[in-house]
């Protein structure tokens, strides 16, 4: 089994999907005139800006919930990953894949935003529907909403119970069975509590969780600040082979940190679309700012937290591809969630271990939370014309049942598993954006023109040409009836 998955990863994850990855957010930013950086200010105010519904969430709610997706294990068991194959260098092309991918995260989200749809009072969007309405491809729509399913609902889960699991077994030695139990108990509690207890959980726990891990890391670089600029001299000339001890693994630190860049902050795959689907919002381009302004949050804050505190203070292996040592920092530990406890505890005695465990703890759960929300975006795709509800409470236990697996089963075979789950829904995903691009910058265009006459923009599909966002039309002839029942109500007032 191990041996097929470790095939299949090696087509998927081919140099192909590296170059479709990178060459996919830069052309987004090109097309867009870099849009991550000429509307940071923006992305920041829309970030806290509007409200809840009866159908859908708060814009920040919607950031939190594809947060929680974002920052998980990747965030530090994962680029302890790729620092030991790629070399320093891999944290380099993890901000490549970062700033390249806020546009790739705009496009997503925007395109989610357009094309969602009212399923049982719910705001329900994402990729497998954008492909269906704007590509007018049902059965390409089927099969990534079936790779999603299979990805988020069953191989994804185990990676992050698994870290979970490993590392509190290092810091406080609790049996994985016993927090495999645990932590399927605490999920189902979440789960079956529908959409808002999701986004209420998320809005909660993810600033404070991201916060905390960000604190701890300034206060280990502060330590060690005088090391600061060699730290950052070590990652660049090795990004491109120019350090002479890591030059020759130049392609290994393109790779992996591609790869890993892509699995932690997700831009391009398709997990985005889907929370950001379900905010309230009077236009489109709104939510795609505020996703493109996510994927920051993750790789730039939270991933360089983790990479600053491995190799300010030397606690990192780097590992050739014939699997000989080239860099030794930390004796006898394997990359993973017990690289990072040991580097820390070597760092803070009897605090970093425990640390580690308690961060994995929140960001890979909250990880699993939005897993299934992504997994239960799916099904509800699939059972708009069937209407086969059971489905939704089989996933529900599929995934509890994924959890308790991953929390008690090998490192190595999580971590296959779910980069094939990630590699597959990249590639359905990337292609599919690229071909609706033109409906994605058509929105961000419209939102511009909007702002710079200085209104609060409202989307307005017929108007810009863009066929079947039925959400949005609908939207429009009900507040244009309101306008006419009540004059005074304007259409930005509507719009809201």
């Amino acid at each position: 089994m191990n041996e097929l998955v470790s095939a299949l990863n090696a087509y998927v994850w081919s140099t192909a999907l590296i170059v479709l990855c990178l060459g996919a957010g830069l052309y987004f930013s090109i097309r867009s005139r870099f849009l991550q950086l000429r509307h940071v200010r923006e992305m920041t105010r829309l970030m806290i800006d509007g409200k809840s519904s009866d159908q859908g969430v708060s814009s920040f709610q919607a950031l939190t919930m594809t947060l929680a997706g974002r920052v998980g294990t990747g965030n530090i068991a994962g680029v302890a990953t790729a620092i030991t194959f790629g070399g320093p260098g891999a944290v380099f092309w993890m901000w490549a894949v970062a700033f390249l991918g806020a546009s790739s995260a705009f496009v997503e989200s925007t395109l989610g935003q357009v094309y969602k749809e009212s399923i049982n009072k719910q705001f329900r969007g994402g990729p497998a529907f954008y492909i269906e309405k704007g590509l007018g491809m049902k059965w390409y729509a089927v099969i990534f909403a079936i790779t999603t399913i299979l990805a988020t609902g069953l191989l994804l889960p185990g990676v992050q119970a698994n870290s979970i699991a490993e590392s509190l077994k290092t810091a406080t030695g609790v049996d994985t069975t016993v927090t495999g139990v645990l932590l399927s108990i605490a999920l189902a509690f979440i789960i079956f509590g529908g959409v808002k207890r999701i986004a209420t959980f998320a809005e909660f726990v993810v600033p404070f969780m991201a916060l905390g891990y960000i604190v701890v890391a300034c206060i280990i670089i502060s330590m060690n600040i005088e090391k600061l600029p060699g730290m950052l001299a070590l990652i660049f000339s090795s990004a491109f082979g120019l350090e002479a001890g890591f030059g020759a693994i130049i392609g290994m630190a393109i790779q992996w940190g591609v790869k890993r860049g892509v699995y932690s902050n997700e831009a391009g795959q398709g997990t985005g679309p889907h929370a950001s689907s379900a905010a309230e919002v009077s236009h489109p381009a709104k939510q795609g700012l505020v996703q493109g302004f996510s994927v920051y949050v993750d790789t730039l804050f939270v991933c360089s937290a983790t990479a600053f505190m491995l190799l300010i203070t030397g606690q990192y292996n780097v590992q050739a591809p014939d699997g000989t040592a080239m860099f030794t920092g930390i004796q006898g530990v394997a990359a993973g969630p017990g690289y990072v406890q040991t580097a820390l505890e070597n760092i803070m005695p009897g605090f970093g271990a425990l640390f580690v465990a308690i961060a994995l703890l929140f960001f890979a759960f909250t990880t699993i939370v939005a897993y299934y929300y992504i997994a239960e975006t799916n099904i509800a795709y699939l059972n708009r014309a069937t209407g086969r509800p059971w489905l939704a409470f089989l996933l529900k236990l599929a995934i509890i049942g994924a959890t308790f697996y991953g929390a008690i089963r090998t490192a190595d075979a999580a971590w296959a598993l779910g980069d094939l789950g990630v590699g597959l829904m990249a590639w359905l995903n990337l292609v599919a954006i690229l071909l609706l691009r033109n409906v994605a910058f058509k929105c961000l265009r419209d939102y511009e023109a909007q702002k710079a006459q200085g209104k609060d923009p409202v989307f307005d599909p017929v108007a810009l040409g863009i066929d079947r966002a039925d959400y949005w039309v609908a939207r429009g002839l009900d507040a244009n009836q309101q306008g006419k029942a009540n004059p005074t109500v304007t259409a930005t007032t509507a719009g809201q």
